[in-house]
């Protein structure tokens, strides 16, 4: 009679167990197990990994979706993307170089909805692609530098996209600051390397109705990380 006692609560306590570890897997930007393993998978590499501070998430949108919305970050490292999407609830669609996208990994990118850009081309087709996804409800995430900031703590220029899909969608825009990621001169190097990197969300920024330019926007934005960060110019952009 002990016996079957012990296993009685054995086997609740081991059902009970599951049903809080089912319930924070489901927990995530799309509400999917598959995504959850994904999702909770970045939050542990980056916490072991990278061991980032966050700040500034009194500014993050509520709910799992908070679009249309565009998160808008200065470029350190190939984890970036990770690094911001570890720290937020709602799913965001990243426009990434084709360049930096093996082809081995294009089930990933299929699956994550990452936008490819041909930067080699005037990329037409991409920049449609994230307005839409902005304009149906979405969240896109994009790096206006167009590139890794080398050396660090140096800003690149602004491209005038970022300004043209902010104009187009009139979507609010969230800022993003990361810090003292890995420096490497290979993107991907950085995903074995260890940091203590920083997150800071800034506060949201509407242009709607303000009648900018899309040159004027990126220029703004430009101009606002300059300020956040104290970071000088670098004008000569190095893929």
């Amino acid at each position: 009679m002990r016996y079957d006692r012990r296993m009685i609560w054995i086997v609740g306590i081991g059902w009970l167990v599951l049903i809080v570890f089912t319930h924070w897997l489901h927990d995530n930007p799309r509400d999917e197990c598959e995504a959850g393993l994904v999702y909770r998978g970045m939050q542990l590499y980056s916490a072991i990994m990278h061991r980032p501070r966050v700040t500034g998430r009194e500014f993050l949108p509520k709910g799992k979706n908070p679009g249309p919305l565009i998160v808008v970050a200065n470029h350190t490292a190939g984890i970036d993307p990770i690094l911001v999407q570890s720290a937020t609830k709602f799913e965001v669609r990243w426009m990434m170089g084709a360049e930096m996208a093996p082809a081995s990994f294009d089930w990933f990118w299929k699956w994550a909805g990452v936008i490819l850009v041909d930067r080699e081309k005037n990329d037409r087709t991409s920049v449609r692609t994230a307005i839409r996804h902005v304009e149906d409800g979405g969240v896109l995430g994009i790096f206006p530098e167009g590139a890794i900031e080398r050396p660090p703590e140096k800003l690149l220029p602004f491209m005038a996209g970022v300004g043209l899909i902010v104009k187009k969608t009139g979507a609010r825009v969230l800022p993003v600051i990361i810090r003292d990621t890995p420096r490497s001169e290979d993107a991907m190097a950085s995903f074995t390397m260890r940091s203590r990197s920083r997150i800071e969300f800034m506060p949201v920024v509407e242009y709607a109705g303000q009648g900018m330019s899309a040159e004027e926007i990126a220029k703004d934005l430009e101009a606002r990380f300059a300020g956040w960060t104290g970071w000088g110019r670098n004008a000569e952009v190095t893929k």
